[in-house]
Order: C-alpha cells, then structure tokens, then sequence
C-alpha cells in the first residue's frame, strides 16, 4: 500500500485549521442525518434493523478489536470499513449488510442482468470527501425504494443478487480512478456506437466474370496521377493527425489519484463456470479483467460468510494480486477459523460423493468457531415493474465520446422510443453526425430508424407482419429524387427480397422463383424539366427505356437454350437473348429480335421478316439455325407478350413504392402502440384505457337519454286531456316552455356568476393577507401560499369561461328549443306562425 501511505503523508501535511473545519462541518453533517434518520427511518423499520443481536453485539466487539489490532500494526493505512451505520442509526458488521437474495426472474439470473440492473436502477450519490469511507452504509431494501445509493450501497446490492444466484462473489473496498468513481464516460467509446455506417444506398454488385473481355487501357497522365496521390496522401495525413490528437486527448491531471475511493465486486472462478476471476462496476454494469488499470488497489473484501484484509503490495495497482483467500500471508480474516465459500463447495461435493458422514459425534467434537450472524437485512423484493421501468424517472441519458446515449422505459414516450444513440462529429457534441433510434410494441411494427445527418438519408427497419411485407426502408431526404431502397420478407408471392428505386433506375431482386429470375434492372428515360405541379404526375408515368432480366440456371434445360439474361430495349423496338455458358465454353449463345410495327389507323400491321431474327450459336453442328421458320415466330410473339406483362410489373412495382411511402405517412400520423399483457406498464395503461372508454361510453348513454327525455311532459300534466289539444293551449305551452327555459339560462348564468366572485374575494383576501405577514412567513408557508394562488388562479378562469360560453350558446340553445317545438308533431298543427 504504498500509494495509500504517501498520500497519507501528504495529508497529513495540510493546515490543522482546514481539518478543524472539515471536521466540525461532518459533525453537524452527521448529527443532523442521524437526527432526520432516527425521525423518519426507525419506527418504520423491522427490529432487526433497531436492535442488534447477541452475536451481532459479539461480531461488533470482535471488529472494533480487530479495527484496533490493525491500527496499531498499521498506522499509516487507512482504517477499514467495518462496522458502518445503517439507516437507523445502528452500527452493523458490513459483511451482515449482504443479504444473498435468489431471483426468479430470467433476466436477472446470470451476472450480466445482475450488474446491468442495478447500473440502470440506481443513481450514484457521490462519496464526500471523496478520499474518505463512508460513515452510512443502507440496507439493499431501501436503496431499492430510494433508488440513489453510493458505491459501496450499489456493491453490496449486486453482491446480494450475485450471492443469491451462486456466484462467489466478493465487496472490494479500494482505489480507482477519477472516471469510475464519478462515473465519468465522457472520454469512453459508446458501446453500441457502430462506426460502420454506410455513406449512400447500397447497390447490388456486379458479379464478376473472370471470362469477360477486359476493357481498353485507359490513357491517363502520370503527371496529373502523382499530383492527386499527393493529395489524398497530405488529406490522409492531416485526418491521421486528426486522429492521433483525439486519441492522445487525456482528461485533466487528477490530483487524488490513488486516494479517491471506490467499491466494486470481485467475482472468483470455480463456479457458475466463471473460469477467471474479475471484477464488476456496480455504476456501470461493466466487467473489466482483475488487473485492470483502472483499479489502483485494494484495503479489503468481504462477502457474508467473513471480511479479508488484503495484505499484498498494491503500487503496480492490480496487475500481481493473488485473489487465494485462504491464504493467510496475503490476506488477513477477521474471523479465524469461519467456513469459506470454498470449504463450502468442498463439502456440498463430499456429501455428493460420501451420501452422509459416517460419523457424527467426530463432528460435534471439533472445535467450534464464531460464525458469521444471520444478514440483519430483511429480503431483497425486485420486482417486474423494477425490471421495467429500471432507470429513476424512467429514463437516463450518458455523455461518451462523441456521442450520447438516451434510454426510456417502455410505454414512457408515444412513440414507442426505448433508445436514442446520437452521434456528433466533435468533441463538443454540437454537430450532429447520425441518430439511431430503436422502439417498441409499435403499431406499424417499426423496431430501429436511422438518420444520416451527413449524406441526408434516413433507414428504417421492421418487424414481420406489417402491410407489404417490408422489413428495411431507406431513403434520402429529397423530395423530388427520392431514392428508396427496400427489402422485403420471404412471405411475398413474387418472391422479391429487395427493391432499390432512384430518379432514372429501379432495381429488383428475387430468391426462389420458378422461372429462375433473380434480377430485374428497369432504365427510365432522362427526366426533363417540368414545373413542380406537373413533376408529380410525370415521376408516376415514367417512360422505360430498358429493362435487363437475368436468370439462374434451369439445369433441367440445355445451356443453349436455357435465357441467362432477357434484356427489353423498348425504344429501339428490340429484345436482346443470352443463354447461359454450356461447358469448356467462353462465349454464350446469343439471339436478338425486332418486334414488328403495330397497325394503324392509316398502315396494316408489318409482316415477320428474315432480318427481324439474328442468332449466333456457339457450336452450330449439335443443332443446326433454320432462318426462318415458325418456331422464331412463336418465341417472339412470346417474347412481346412476356414484355407487356414486365412492364405492368414495373408499373404496379412503382405504385406500390409510392403506396409504402403513403402507408408510412399515414402510420406516423396515426401512430398507436400495442399494450403487451405480460409487462405492468401495458396492464395499467391497458386498464386506464378501459376505464376511460367505459366512462365515454356511460357519458354518451346518459347524453342521450337526456335528449330522449320529452321536455313538454310536465306541462302536459297541467291539462286534463292531452290528445286533444286547443291552439290556445298549444300556445301556452309553447310559450311557458320558451319562458322556463329562458329563466334556467338566467339562475345558471347567475350561479356561474357567483361562484366568479366568490373566488376572486378568496383570491384579493388570501393576497392581503400575504402582503401583511410576508415578512414574518416560513419558507413553506410562502410555498403553500403560490400553490393556493395558483388553484385559485386556475378556478377563476375557469368560471370566467364557463360564463363566456354559457352566454354565447345561450342564444343559439334559446333558438334550438324554439325549433324543436315547433317540430312537436302534438305543437306543430297550432304553431303555424
């Protein structure tokens, strides 16, 4: 411990002043902790958090010997973390604080879910000072209802849960750096960052064909080449110095190196088949190697059954720690003599083998030892709505180099967003580079979208199940030229797996067909400059120019005459065969085809001629060429037949591009998500929902049984006979109906008024009386005062535009009952006025 020893010195060093102060600012800092503590915490927690038991009182005496012992032989060590306060104010043995805690949930069942829990879970409360132990250490229960905790608090959690799932696992109480105790990841690489974002919609590579032609020689300038290989060598440089200044970037020097404390959780091998030990950030959730050099030392570990000193040099920090705990020259037992995580498996193994022990009476003779007392802590209850809303507040966001993580809890956002990575260009995080969303339980099934600040194009993928079979969306951010590039499930009829769409070119790919097509690459004639009404329309009836199909090999037909590519030149009025190579061939067969012209109006229909056929065969002995004969007839008569049906393809290919672009507008504006009944964020959201729908439901059955309700009833009443009604009774009625209703208009009116006034003399009353006692008011009482101002505020505008609306819809109601009497079939005959 050297480090620890120098930093001691220098400590010690300081002004006796500055330590007086400190000490006496603790003081009051703890009197009154311990004051809110034994207030609030000890009449709600359980008696054994209250009271200590009598081998608790034993093991506390035990320590406070063993805490002197090792002042004494170790006056220049810091003294170690052993008996703490709980949240009640009673000193406890910190390895009773462990409390190991079994799961029954899957996710938290190995050491991954563990440690990612409690990181997400808890928020750090920092250790101050933070070269000093911490005087409180709470129980896991209340850490969990607190959901803030220090170091140590978030070890031991984890520790419990490793305890509990059968890992042999350890609290470590040492040094570490500045970015781990502070939980610092400003300079650290995003996990989920993928630096391997492509820069443009991907195309389909050409497949090489080592037999082709190679191309001409391309005659370039050795001059100009040497100037641009300069060039791309000095940008290379420039972005490699770049990148070389960015990585040598290192924080500010820290002045507590090697004194700052810190408590993570060592996890030794041999079982749950860990094979090496290592530790475990509780902070971060992260697992580094045991000789990391982000932990400088180590004082002491502990788990429930004993606490171990660690008495290794710790100046190369972790790097030679030996981590055997039964040895008794490298780390010290405050209990000599407890069972061990390892005796333990030991004898859980012997008893496998042996069945029982043959002799008990050898066993009652041995020399008993002190062992550790039962966990004081009551049971550590982790719950599914835990699980799910994890983060306090339900959401967190962590700063890493050049990036920015966001997590939500599901159901927290309407959209559905768990997750939000952005990633910037700076070191300042002011330019945006590339922000990648994921969500969940969404209505349009989408699960990730991302969007490429620096090439403008946005990538969205899905989830099987949703319209048109789409998996992957891409597109740029144009509106005009907009480039798509789709891909696609395998449950579509056509078979097509991927579709990419620019302004002048479609490209289409295909698994699986019968008919052996696996390509379709559609060229549409330039684009011309048209007003930006007319563009719309235009870009839906693009003409084509050329259309290239290309097919798998049939191997059910020969090679020459099994199509390896079917190319439609629409405005040259040709078609253009390849057939596939046949063996110890270089060169493909080939057949070309003119389609004749159409009749017209004016011209029959042109002939089949000899030269609207051109073939060339490879080998012409196996099968000899007829020049004209019905067979070229037939293939080209097929040919125009299978190139009306392609182009209808493309045409339904393109509309369909634009009813998924339609369909995904249309999703985002009504944009809902699915409730899962297996997590507690949907039950009650699900139930929330019921209940609201219930109570519409009940508002609109009574409003309209109130309309049903037959207004002239109670005046009917007043007349003997009412099927044989006078005109001058119909009048009356008509008119004393008119004039009740008018005098319901005015009490409600005046009623609304008056509760107007009401509030409003509150209101000037309670103000008065604030501004005469403001002086001599309390904190709260000023804070319970603008919380009644603001109610009150609240209900005088309210009343305020009741009456407004009351008075404006008096009128046109006034004028709605005139009419509906007036309509009564038993008014109607006498009203005809």
């Amino acid at each position: 411990m050297e480090t620890v020893v120098e930093s001691d010195s220098e400590e010690q060093g300081r002004g006796g002043e500055t330590e007086e102060e400190d000490d006496r600012e603790t003081m009051k800092m703890e009197k009154s902790v311990s004051q809110e503590l034994h207030l609030k915490v000890n009449e709600l927690c359980p008696e054994s958090y209250r009271v200590n038991s009598p081998d608790q009182i034993r093991l506390l005496a035990i320590a406070d010997n063993f805490q002197r012992q090792y002042s004494l032989l170790y006056p220049d060590r810091k003294p170690l973390l052993l008996c703490p306060v709980n949240e009640c104010g009673v000193r406890k043995f910190v390895s009773m604080t462990l409390r190991p805690t079994p799961t029954v949930f899957p996710e938290i069942f190995a050491w991954e879910g563990c440690a990612s829990f409690v990181a997400d879970f808890l928020s750090l409360d920092p250790l101050e000072p933070p070269v000093d132990l911490p005087r409180y250490l709470f129980s896991s229960s209340s850490v969990l209802q607190n959901q803030s905790a220090t170091c140590f608090e978030s070890a031991t959690l984890l520790c419990s849960l490793l305890l509990g799932n059968h890992y042999d696992a350890y609290c470590v109480s040492g040094y570490a750096v500045r970015e781990m105790c502070l939980m610092d990841r400003s300079l650290q690489e995003c996990p989920l960052l993928d630096t391997q974002v492509k820069g443009k919609i991907s195309e389909e590579e050409p497949q090489e064909n080592k037999y082709t032609v190679k191309p001409l020689r391309e005659m370039k300038s050795r001059f100009l080449a040497q100037l641009e290989q300069k060039k791309q060598e000095a940008e290379a440089a420039l972005l490699h110095k770049q990148k070389l200044q960015e990585e040598t970037e290192q924080p500010p020097a820290d002045p507590l190196r090697g004194l700052r404390v810190h408590c993570w959780v060592l996890v030794l091998s041999g079982s749950r088949s860990v094979r090496e030990n290592f530790f475990i950030d509780p902070l971060s959730g992260n697992s580094y190697p045991s000789e990391d050099v982000n932990f400088l030392g180590i004082e002491s570990v502990w788990n429930n059954l004993n606490y171990y000193v660690n008495m290794q040099d710790c100046r190369d920090g972790c790097a030679a720690m030996v981590y055997d705990l039964e040895d008794l020259k490298l780390w010290e037992p405050v209990l000599y003599g407890a069972t061990s995580k390892k005796q333990l498996i030991l004898e859980v193994s012997k008893k496998k083998i042996m069945g029982k022990f043959t002799n008990n009476d050898e066993d009652e003779q041995q020399l008993r030892v002190f062992e550790m007392p039962r966990s004081w802590v009551s049971y550590i209850n982790i719950s599914k709505k835990d699980l799910e809303s994890r983060w306090p507040g339900r959401q967190e966001v962590t700063r890493y180099r050049k990036a920015k993580l966001e997590k939500f809890a599901v159901y927290l956002n309407q959209d559905g967003l768990v997750t939000r990575l952005t990633r910037y260009k700076d070191l300042d995080c002011t330019e945006v580079v590339m922000v990648r969303e994921l969500y969940h339980q969404r209505n349009d099934h989408l699960v990730e979208r991302e969007i490429n600040e620096v090439d403008k194009f946005t990538t969205e993928r899905f989830r099987r199940g949703r319209p048109f079979h789409l998996l992957f969306h891409r597109y740029t951010s144009n509106s005009t030229d907009t480039e798509h590039e789709m891909e696609f499930s395998s449950d579509r009829v056509e078979d097509l797996q991927r579709r990419v769409e620019s302004s002048d070119e479609m490209t289409e790919s295909f698994e699986g067909r019968r008919d052996f097509l696996y390509c379709r690459h559609v060229v549409f004639k330039p684009q011309i400059k048209l007003s930006r009404e007319d563009l719309e329309s235009h870009l839906k009836g693009r003409e084509i120019e050329k259309i290239v199909e290309r097919f798998r090999r049939d191997g059910a037909k020969p090679a020459s005459e099994d199509v390896a590519e079917r190319v439609f030149l629409l405005n040259e009025r040709r078609i253009e065969l390849t057939y596939h190579l046949e063996d110890h061939r270089f060169i493909p067969s080939k057949r070309s085809f003119i389609k004749p012209l159409e009749a017209t109006n004016k011209e029959k229909a042109e002939a089949f001629r000899l030269y609207m056929v051109s073939s060339f065969q490879v080998d012409p002995s196996e099968k000899p060429l007829k020049t004209l004969t019905l067979y070229h007839y037939q293939m080209l008569m097929s040919l125009m037949q299978s190139e009306e049906e392609v182009v209808l393809q493309i045409r339904n290919s393109k509309n369909e591009v634009q009813e998924i672009v339609e369909c995904r507008e249309q999703e985002e504006e009504d944009l809902h998500l699915h409730l899962s009944p297996w997590t507690t964020s949907g039950v009650t959201r699900a139930r929330s929902q019921r209940e609201e729908m219930e109570h519409l439901d009940a508002e609109e059955r009574r409003w309209i049984k109130e309309k049903e309700k037959d207004v002239l009833a109670p005046l009917l009443l007043r007349l003997n006979d009412t099927e044989t009604l006078t005109a001058g009774d119909a009048k009356q009625i008509h008119q004393d109906c008119l004039s009740a209703f008018k005098q319901r208009m005015v009490e409600q009116a005046n009623l609304i008024q008056e509760r107007y006034e009401k509030e409003t003399q509150e209101l000037q009353k309670k103000q008065r009386s604030f501004q005469k006692n403001q002086l001599h008011m309390t904190r709260g009482q000023e804070k319970d005062y603008q919380t009644y101002c603001t109610e009150k505020i609240l209900r005088i505008n309210v009343a305020k535009k009741r009456l407004k609306m009351h008075k404006e819809a008096a009128p046109h109601k006034y004028k709605a009952l005139d009419q509906r009497l007036k309509r009564d079939p038993r008014l109607a005959p006498h009203l005809l006025y």
